[in-house]
């Protein structure tokens, strides 16, 4: 914890505080929460970007959107609009936001849809002649005035929120207390060599309650990184001069697993919006290379650099065992409270 983080744990406190006074209000009934006749899942976690909330979204969309019409809400981080948007073939990362983007982009299937007002999202859905029959919120475990019908709560490995503590001195936008509202908690971006040992801390660490279900996943690199019209498989990107390219909240494992001795790595905050200096500035570095980036930076950059240079590697989540036993709850819920409804 750096000196500043320190100095300022006096306002962490008052944070804490207000925080915990909306919670509690919102438990109580005196601040309104709004249910909806159809099962809504919310996806999220109690500290600030980067664990692994886009990975685990896919992961829902690919188990239910064979059986279900599926739609994700998000806020649209970043987006340079307002409002509630239903994505259509008029839209891009600029729009709805580079990870809804990047869900309409790869599920044609689904609907995708951005509001900072997730109940006013949810309503507008509703409204659409084909309506959804489950919704996938995504980055609202904060957002109290919906009352979703089930929650699953992400963490880091080595960065746990049983360790944390709240902003400006820690990372936490809620206090720890929060993960009690969670049905699952899942801890990403394990080990695949993760012990049983290791795992049986961590479930010590967490202090879940004996209903809450918990699931360790880590991350899964594609073989291949992807332009617009071709692949080329990871290994051999040895032989090629590559410049890799990350705006997201935590790039060191992107850049190890593609890293060479030579290799050239830009590195730009998370949601970045590449100005025209930042694509003057990549153009110039990648010279004669090839542009390796995130799925998520690729929705950004792919109309301002040309289709033959840049590529990205998709990541997916992938459950440490148990991953029949997450998939039986998830569906159980979602067929339950379809019938319900």
């Amino acid at each position: 914890m750096n000196l500043l983080r320190k100095i300022l744990f006096p306002f962490a406190i008052i944070y804490g505080l207000i925080t915990s006074i909306r919670n509690f209000l919102y438990d109580k009934g005196v601040l309104k929460s709004y249910s909806f006749d159809l099962p809504t899942i919310v996806v999220g976690n109690l500290s600030v970007g980067g664990t692994g909330k886009t990975p685990q979204i896919e992961y829902l969309i690919r188990l239910l959107s064979d059986s279900y019409k599926v739609a994700t809400l998000s806020r649209g981080y970043k987006r340079k609009s307002e409002g509630f948007i239903l994505a259509d073939a008029s839209s891009n990362a600029e729009i709805l936001g580079d990870e809804p983007f990047q869900y309409y982009q790869k599920f044609k299937n689904i609907f995708v849809a951005v509001d900072a007002n997730r109940k006013n999202g949810i309503e507008q859905l509703l409204l659409q002649k084909q309506k959804p029959e489950v919704i996938l919120l995504d980055d609202a475990y904060q957002h109290r005035k919906v009352k979703a019908g089930f929650y699953i709560l992400l963490t880091t490995y080595g960065e746990l929120y049983s360790d944390d503590f709240m902003l400006p001195t820690g990372n936490l936008r809620e206090s720890r207390s929060g993960a009690k509202r969670a049905n699952i908690v899942i801890v990403t971006k394990c080990s695949v060599d993760l012990s049983l040992d290791e795992k049986q801390s961590i479930r010590t660490n967490l202090k879940l309650e004996p209903n809450q279900e918990l699931y360790f996943t880590g991350v899964e690199y594609d073989t291949f990184v992807y332009s617009k019209n071709k692949k080329i498989v990871v290994s051999e990107i040895k032989g090629i001069d590559t410049v890799l390219l990350a705006g997201i909240a935590k790039p060191k494992p992107f850049f190890n697993y593609l890293k060479e001795e030579n290799t050239v790595c830009l590195t730009f905050p998370d949601h970045h919006h590449f100005a025209p200096k930042d694509i003057l500035e990549i153009k110039n570095l990648s010279l004669n290379k090839i542009i390796i980036t995130t799925e998520k930076d690729y929705v950004r950059l792919k109309e301002s650099i040309p289709e033959d240079k840049l590529f990205y590697l998709p990541i997916k989540s992938k459950f440490l065992g148990e991953s029949e036993a997450f998939k039986k709850t998830i569906l159980n819920y979602v067929g339950t409270s379809s019938r319900n409804s």
